[in-house]
Parts: C-alpha cells; sequence; structure tokens
C-alpha cells in the first residue's frame, strides 16, 4: 500500500461551513424520534414549516425499556428491526431506575460486551473480544481520550456491536458505544436530585429547560459529586455542566448549539493481585500501593454545534461540528507478584500526562428515490477530522532500594509505600502527534418490497499521522488509505418481524487505540483488520416489547507477530476468532411490569501464536464464556414499585496467558420506588444485596478489581 504524507488541515472547515450557508440542525440523527426529537424534517416542500413535536415526558406507571428507532448505526432514523446489526439501547428510564451513573454501569446489560478495569483510570470496553479505550461516542462523534464517563447530561446509551467503520471510521473492531445527550427542547423540564449512600456516596444533579420565545430554547444540566470507596483511601470528586440552545433559524432550519465542563478528579485504583492462578485472598478494601499518591485527573472543554436543513423534495442537509480540549493525568503505585510464601508483594509506579484537542465536522446529505418500485434512502457523507496529542510518560523510582530501582517488595500484610520519586526513563513517552481524517461515504437504504430490504455502504478514508518522539527526535509520517464496506439483507416474513445477515469489517491503524503506538517497525504494516459475519432476528412482539438474537463471527487479521525463523523481522498474520450468540428481551410484559435482559455466549480463541504469553488455543483476555444479565421493574400502583435484577459472568482470564482466573458470580440487586406526590419521587437502590464476594474486572494478572460488597442508594428526585 502506497504511503504518503498527509497534508490536509482543517482550514477548509470554515469553507465548508460557509458554502452549506449554516443550514438548520434539527435533532442529532442519533438521538431517537420518539425519546428526544427537537425538530422534524421530514417536510418535502421547502416553504413548508418544520413542524416541532413535543416530547413526552414519561411517567413512573408508563415508562419503558424499549426503544424501536435509532441512528446510530445507519446515521439515519431506522428502526431497530430494519437494522442488520446487533445493537443495544439502555434507555433513560433504565439509567434513572437503576441509578446508573457510570459506563460500567451501562455495559452490564449489553450481551457481548464487558468492562475491563481500564488500570483504574479510564472506560475500557471489552466488544465481542476486542479490547478498546477509544471507540467511545458523544452524538455520533468521536470521544476517545482515556477518562470516566459520566451520565449526568445523557439521554440514552448505544451499544453498536460488530465492526463498523463504514459508518465511524477507525477503531470499533468489535464495537462502539454512542451517548445520545440531552439537548435543548420547547417542553419545560425542571428535574432535580439528591443521592446519598454507602461509604459517603454523596452526588446532586439538575436538569432545566424551556423556551424562550417561539424560535428559541435552552437547557442547562449539571452535576456535582463528592463520595468515598470501600476501597481504602479512594475519593471520587467530580462535577459538570452542559448548556445547550435550539435554534429556529427559519421555515427549515434549526440550530443546537452545546458547551460542556465536566471534571473528574479520583483515586487511580490497580486493585489487588493474584496468587496461585487466583486473586489473592485479602478483604476487598485494601487498597495496594499508595492511595494519597496515585491520583488521577481529567478536564474536558467541548463545544458542539448541530445545523440542520430541509433542501425540500425529500433532501435534507445535516452538519456537526465538535471542538474538544481535553486534559487527563494519572499516578499510580500498583501491584506485581505476590512471592511464593504470599508474604510480599512488588510495588511498581509511573505517571502519564495527555492533553488532546479534538476538532471533527460531519456533513451527511441524505435523500429518497424511487425507481421501479424499489425505494431508496441514500445517505452520503463527509468526515474531516484532527486530533494534536502530547504524551508524556514518568517512570516511578524507589530511592530506599537502589538509585535505579524501579520495584520494591513490600509486606502482603501492610503493602504500601510513599518512597517514590518519579522521572523520564530512557523510553518514556514523551511525544508529540497529529492524526487527521478525511471520510468520504455512501449508503444505500434499500425496499424492494415489504419484504425484503437490504442496506449497502462503502467508505474511504484517508487517514494520517504526522508523528514526533520528542526524546528521540524521531520523525514518522504516514498515510492509510483503507476502504470499508458494509452489507445488509433483510427478509421480514411479517411487518414486526425481520430475519438478518450482514457482513461488515473495520481497520484499527498501527497508531493504535490512543494514536501513541506508531514507531519506525512497524510503520511499514497495514491496519489491523475485523471482519464481521452476522446473522440474526429481531421481533417487535407488541408495542411495548421487542426480542433479539444474533449469531456471529469476528476474525481479526494483520496482527504484527515476530517471525519465527528471524527475530529481527515482522510478519502479519491472522491472529484471533470470536463465535458468539446474543439474546436480548426489553420492554413491558404487562402494563406495569417492565423487563430488561440479555445472554451471550463467547468462544473467543487466538488462532495463532503471537508471543510466548499468547499462544495458539488461548483464551482471549477478559473475554466470559456465558454472561447474563435480567432486571424487573414493577408497579404495584401510581405510587409503589419494586425492582430486581441479576447479573452473571462467568469465569474469565485476566490476560492471554490463561495463567489466572477470575472465578465467575451472579450478583443480585433490587430497588424500592415510592412517589410522595407528582412533583416527588423516592427510591433506594440496592447493589449486591446478597453481599457477596466477587471480583469485577481486571487489567492484568495483577491488577484485579474486587466487587463492591452491598452497596445502598437512597435518592430523591424532584420533578417541576
Amino acid at each position: 500500500m502506497q504511503r504518503t504524507t498527509p497534508r490536509f488541515a482543517l482550514a477548509t472547515l470554515p469553507a465548508l461551513l460557509a458554502l452549506i450557508s449554516f443550514p438548520a440542525l434539527a435533532q442529532n440523527s442519533t438521538t431517537t424520534a420518539t425519546t428526544n426529537s427537537t425538530t422534524n424534517t421530514t417536510s418535502t416542500n421547502s416553504k413548508q414549516e418544520t413542524k416541532l413535536p413535543e416530547v413526552q415526558i414519561v411517567g413512573a406507571s408508563e415508562q419503558k425499556y424499549a426503544t424501536k428507532i435509532s441512528g446510530t448505526a445507519t446515521k439515519t432514523d431506522t428502526l431497530l428491526r430494519d437494522t442488520p446489526q446487533s445493537i443495544t439501547v439502555v434507555t433513560k428510564e433504565l439509567i434513572k431506575d437503576q441509578a446508573m451513573q457510570s459506563m460500567a454501569d451501562a455495559i452490564r446489560y449489553v450481551p457481548g460486551v464487558v468492562t475491563a478495569q481500564g488500570e483504574g483510570n479510564r472506560d475500557t470496553a471489552v466488544f465481542r473480544g476486542n479490547s478498546s479505550t477509544g471507540d467511545f461516542f458523544v452524538d455520533g462523534i468521536r470521544d476517545d481520550v482515556q477518562y470516566y464517563r459520566d451520565f449526568y447530561n445523557i439521554e440514552s446509551v448505544e451499544a453498536l456491536k460488530g465492526s463498523n467503520a463504514m459508518i465511524f471510521g477507525r477503531g470499533g473492531s468489535g464495537g462502539i458505544i454512542n451517548r445520545v445527550t440531552k439537548q435543548a427542547q420547547w417542553s419545560p423540564v425542571r428535574e432535580a436530585s439528591i443521592t446519598v449512600g454507602s461509604w459517603s456516596n454523596r452526588r446532586a444533579t439538575a436538569d432545566i429547560g424551556q423556551a424562550i420565545d417561539q424560535n428559541m430554547a435552552f437547557r442547562v444540566t449539571g452535576m456535582v459529586e463528592n463520595s468515598d470507596s470501600y476501597r481504602n483511601g479512594v475519593n471520587i470528586k467530580r462535577s459538570g455542566i452542559n448548556p445547550t440552545f435550539a435554534i429556529r433559524a427559519g421555515q427549515d432550519t434549526s440550530i443546537v448549539l452545546g458547551y460542556e465542563h465536566f471534571k473528574d478528579d479520583r483515586i487511580a485504583d490497580r486493585g489487588i493481585p493474584s496468587y496461585q492462578g487466583k486473586p489473592l485472598n485479602v478483604d476487598s478494601s485494601v487498597f495496594f500501593g499508595n492511595a494519597a499518591l496515585s491520583p488521577t485527573s481529567s478536564r474536558v472543554d467541548a463545544f458542539t454545534a448541530l445545523i440542520d436543513h430541509d433542501l425540500g423534495n425529500g433532501f435534507s442537509l445535516r452538519n456537526r461540528t465538535r471542538y474538544a480540549d481535553y486534559d487527563k493525568f494519572y499516578q499510580n503505585i500498583f501491584s506485581g507478584a505476590v512471592n511464593n510464601t504470599a508474604t510480599s508483594v512488588a510495588l511498581s509506579a509511573y505517571n502519564n500526562a495527555t492533553q488532546r484537542k479534538n476538532l471533527f465536522n460531519q456533513t451527511d446529505l441524505t435523500f429518497d428515490i424511487q425507481s421501479g418500485g424499489i425505494k431508496h434512502k441514500i445517505l452520503t457523507g463527509l468526515e474531516l477530522g484532527q486530533q494534536t496529542t502530547d504524551n508524556l510518560r514518568n517512570t516511578g523510582y524507589f530511592p530506599t532500594v537502589s538509585a535505579n530501582a524501579t520495584s520494591i517488595n513490600v509486606p502482603v500484610s501492610n503493602p504500601i509505600t510513599s518512597s517514590v520519586v518519579f522521572r523520564p526513563s530512557a523510553t518514556d513517552a514523551n511525544n508529540h502527534g497529529v492524526a487527521t481524517t478525511v471520510g468520504v461515504y455512501v449508503q444505500d437504504q434499500i425496499e424492494f418490497s415489504p419484504n425484503w430490504q437490504a442496506i449497502v455502504g462503502l467508505r474511504r478514508d484517508s487517514f494520517g499521522v504526522d508523528f514526533t518522539n520528542n526524546r528521540t527526535g524521531e520523525k514518522i509520517e504516514i498515510t492509510d488509505t483503507p476502504v470499508s464496506p458494509r452489507a445488509g439483507l433483510i427478509y421480514k416474513p411479517f411487518t414486526e418481524m425481520s430475519l438478518y445477515a450482514s457482513y461488515s469489517l473495520a481497520f484499527a491503524p498501527r497508531a493504535g487505540d490512543q494514536l501513541s503506538s506508531l514507531t519506525a517497525s512497524n510503520k511499514a504494516f497495514d491496519p489491523e483488520k475485523f471482519k464481521n459475519f452476522e446473522l440474526g432476528a429481531k421481533w417487535d412482539v407488541s408495542r411495548d416489547l421487542s426480542l433479539s438474537a444474533a449469531v456471529y463471527q469476528l476474525d481479526r487479521s494483520n496482527v504484527a507477530i515476530t517471525d519465527p525463523s528471524d527475530s529481527t523481522k515482522s510478519i502479519l498474520i491472522d491472529g484471533q476468532r470470536t463465535k458468539g450468540l446474543e439474546l436480548a428481551v426489553n420492554g413491558k410484559l404487562a402494563a406495569g411490569w417492565s423487563i430488561m435482559g440479555g445472554y451471550a455466549y463467547q468462544d473467543a480463541k487466538i488462532t495463532r501464536t503471537l508471543s510466548t504469553t499468547a499462544l495458539a488455543g488461548a483464551t482471549l483476555a477478559q473475554v466470559p464464556t456465558h454472561s447474563a444479565s435480567l432486571w424487573n421493574r414493577y408497579d404495584v400502583n401510581s405510587q409503589w414499585g419494586f425492582a430486581a435484577g441479576v447479573v452473571y459472568r462467568g469465569a474469565i482470564y485476566p490476560s492471554t496467558d490463561n495463567t489466572v482466573e477470575l472465578p465467575g458470580f451472579t450478583r443480585i440487586d433490587a430497588a424500592l420506588y415510592y412517589a410522595w406526590d407528582k412533583n416527588i419521587q423516592v427510591q433506594l437502590n440496592v447493589e449486591n444485596l446478597a453481599d457477596k464476594k466477587y471480583y469485577a474486572s481486571a487489567n492484568s494478572n495483577n491488577n484485579i478489581t474486587p466487587g463492591s460488597p452491598r452497596a445502598v442508594k437512597l435518592g430523591i428526585n424532584f420533578r417541576y
């Protein structure tokens, strides 16, 4: 593959915006039409006034966990049963009922996705066997810096599983998670909540919005939290504010502007080590390292502009821009191997700072064509992006051992040290990089007849990286030009059911998830490829209840390994395969009974030996063979309701060497709801009702997070 130096600069964005004459922005395409629409762009006459439907406020007795429409997989509002790929939507009602605050809370109810520890400083999801810290999006735009995301301003969370580069570009090897934000609307919003709970959990949120006049509306969401933890010395302090403004700029034009300031300060908690193939048997509160010397902080300042314009005659133009400035720092002292007698443990340390500025602009033109009885919904799009990243790492040294000692042994009975200094080693990262994206794509949603539909699409990216190693002065410049197809065929034996088959392809550049892995030795290799084959069925049993099933095979290829016949060279091989089954149910079984559940079977294996710790036939890290979750809420009457949930995860290996196993577990949760009146509701959530000891996640064999003991949260929700 020919490689050239990237020359694209985002100076073209003002010209692009000028060319489209600031067309209107209505609702972000990733927001479902039934829950967060602020405008209706289906008018076929450019002179016809745009209709802006009211948003229905769903009460406790009417709450639902089912969603019928999503735009995450197609960039157009499409029925989930007409989307030939597995997708799970965590609705705002489920988020509220479970008092969800983090990505890990939501992932528990997404079949085929599990949470990894992320070294105690970031969200990490494992999609069908592929771990990622960068496949996160907000309103369809990349949000890939390593930090913990909060749900205070989130309407819903949508997890698309399987390769999906045609829509999202690089990454997305096994799936992506897209957060849909709360946006300004003309219906008044007056909500606030106060939560207190175990280990000094203290949190408050607010959501206020209304129309300013017939052409402008605002909404402000905010949050503040100061909570401790069942882990010794661990504390979380975070806050966020997100104002948005919606503007009707003419009959066919609307604009939504938003800004978010979010900060998160906490302790980086790497958990506990293993011993003789199992987690070390210590109390779940024990911290290894030094909590006081393991701070992590994240700052996010993001501006968004969403513009939608109805061109008439079935044509609509949408433009989205997001500029985000991230500042991330974390430092940690963490455990290594335990000695043979389980009396001492090795500790190591380092810190890492990342500053990144993301600027993305997406322009989509959609239109309908009908020819010979066949209907086409065409999407054509252009994505431009620039990401500037500075990364600096320092190693922790332990002078009480020796001047250059990078580890220290401490007693397991008191696994703490404060004897550490941080300075750069000869190999620590000190990098500056500029990554540029130019992506062009086209998609056709075809309706051959009421029984047969198809989706076909193709995307071509020019993804370039200018990478500078400040430590050595080495400069690396490459450009990859991958092509990403997708195709899906849908058969509907009757209106409410669909059977589908799909194929999709994704690529992962050598710069890696966080654009920091490019080296002189790997720059010549083509990107890794991920092929997803999937068969599935979706059935809307009723207006409020949906079932789905999918079987798939996901293959990873172009994996770089050391040549067994020549250790000075590297070669590309096919590396891993995941085969699986996913089942899901969501919605209402009866008038007062809501349900959300799923099951996943995953057979995830390394197919060729990659290294001495990743042998052919080994199970991929962090992938349980079986996992399941089920949540039920039942409303006894208009005042009282209760809920019960169960989460099961089978045993997993923290590492591909398969030498340590985390045992499977079953966790039971419960909740009680009481409506004091129409304005005040009280809910009590209990996690791990049986107070079962378990291990929630891991990052490696010696970074294992114990699950929380029984925890209680009491929330008071106000609405006016």
